[in-house]
């Protein structure tokens, strides 16, 4: 086996894997020493000269003329005989430079050497791609998918390295092909059988705020902040934003131009509706703003137990609530605080009865579940129909129809 293929193959391969020249030549001198350690016992007096550019590599090896009966290390010194027969004019005392081929190791020895070096440069390769992407965690990615799986999608980045998307990570609506362009957030990197493994996220409240920064040019400069950002994947997000500057209107300018700048964003994430509010440390205020569009009567926080009581009035309940409990659920993970709404009952008509008076005929924890969705008083809950009330609560349908049949038989 000459030296140039032995060269050429991992030349290539460091080609394509970025490992940088001096990293490379490193590798191979320590491999090639130890091949030396192993064969003649010590590497002391052997010089390696590696040129990567040529694709070629030399071994020579160091030793002292000594008279022909003076020979007491055959590693270090040469006797006087041998050294003429490389040049007659050798003398005692002087060093003989001499090169030793690669296949004057032995078959065995070069195949050895050669599961060696790709053993190292693989490990090389790996650390780097671990610690390449472990700088890179909170990073928007555009990759191209390689593979679909049930549970998990494959994805190229541009340098052919895996990359993948668990299904967890993936927004509900989202569909893809082999061949698809996707963009997705570097999460987290995991190292499974000391092989790098690169997480990537389409859910992450980190991946929206990419977007932001990528999409609103006040952000990406810092006159804007993004002070807190809650999810649910492909259904509805809320972001809370703050200027640094008076003359910049944070919600205007993170909405754009007729909604050109947030509409980008919402495409991407699958038409998920993306509610921009004003950041205030005032409480109240935060959570009015949390809950629009409804509009809120009164607040009561309970600040021990990270709660607040919001009165609407009954036309402005399912606003407050949302579809399915979306944006009630969004404002108390955007604020903090447990938010439970009441309608206010002032115009609500005189026959109503409150839930409280039919503890003896429905359990206190199932009406407990309807005060949750703002529902405090029998027609509160029958102007709803047992589907929204299965879908607002988490009461099976046979609980709720018998709920609903108890207090309509308080009005017949």
């Amino acid at each position: 086996m000459d030296n140039l293929n032995l060269i050429n193959s991992f030349s290539e391969f460091k080609e394509l894997k970025n490992i940088d020249k001096a990293t490379m030549v490193s590798v191979l001198e320590d491999v090639f020493r130890n091949m030396l350690i192993k064969t003649y016992e010590t590497d002391e007096n052997f010089d390696i000269i590696i040129n990567l550019d040529k694709g070629d590599f030399e071994i020579w090896r160091n030793r002292v003329v000594t008279a022909d009966d003076e020979v007491e290390d055959e590693n270090a010194q040469i006797a006087l005989s041998e050294a003429k027969k490389i040049d007659p004019s050798y003398e005692v005392g002087e060093e003989v430079a001499e090169e030793i081929k690669l296949s004057s190791f032995g078959r065995r020895s070069v195949l050895s050497l050669r599961q060696n070096l790709a053993s190292r440069i693989l490990d090389l390769e790996k650390a780097n791609l671990y610690n390449t992407y472990k700088e890179r965690i909170g990073e928007v990615i555009t990759g191209e998918v390689y593979q679909v799986w049930k549970k998990e999608i494959l994805v190229l980045d541009d340098e052919d390295n895996e990359l993948v998307l668990p299904r967890s990570e993936q927004i509900p609506t989202d569909f893809f092909r082999k061949g698809d362009s996707i963009k997705a957030i570097v999460y987290r990197v995991d190292m499974r059988n000391n092989n790098p493994v690169i997480i990537l996220s389409r859910t992450a409240p980190e991946f929206l705020e990419r977007l932001f920064e990528n999409e609103v040019p006040e952000i990406f400069d810092g006159l804007i902040s993004i002070k807190k950002i809650v999810r649910i994947p492909g259904e509805r997000a809320k972001v809370a934003v703050e200027s640094y500057d008076e003359r910049i209107d944070p919600v205007g300018a993170c909405v754009g131009m007729k909604g050109a700048r947030i509409y980008t964003i919402v495409r991407e994430l699958r038409n998920e509706n993306i509610d921009v509010i004003n950041y205030t440390s005032n409480t109240q205020l935060l959570i009015q703003r949390a809950l629009n569009p409804a509009k809120i009567t009164s607040i009561t926080i309970n600040e021990e137990e990270k709660s607040a009581s919001v009165h609407l009035k009954p036309s402005e309940v399912s606003l407050a609530i949302g579809k399915g409990g979306l944006n009630i659920k969004l404002a108390s993970m955007l604020t903090g605080y447990n938010i439970d709404v009441y309608r206010d009952t002032e115009d609500e008509e005189e026959d109503d009865v409150d839930l409280k008076e039919f503890t003896d005929e429905i359990e206190g924890w199932i009406i407990d579940e309807f005060k949750k969705i703002g529902c405090d008083t029998a027609k509160s809950v029958l102007k709803y129909s047992v589907e929204d009330l299965v879908n607002l609560t988490d009461l099976e349908e046979e609980t709720v129809e018998e709920v609903v049949g108890i207090l309509k038989s308080e009005f017949e």
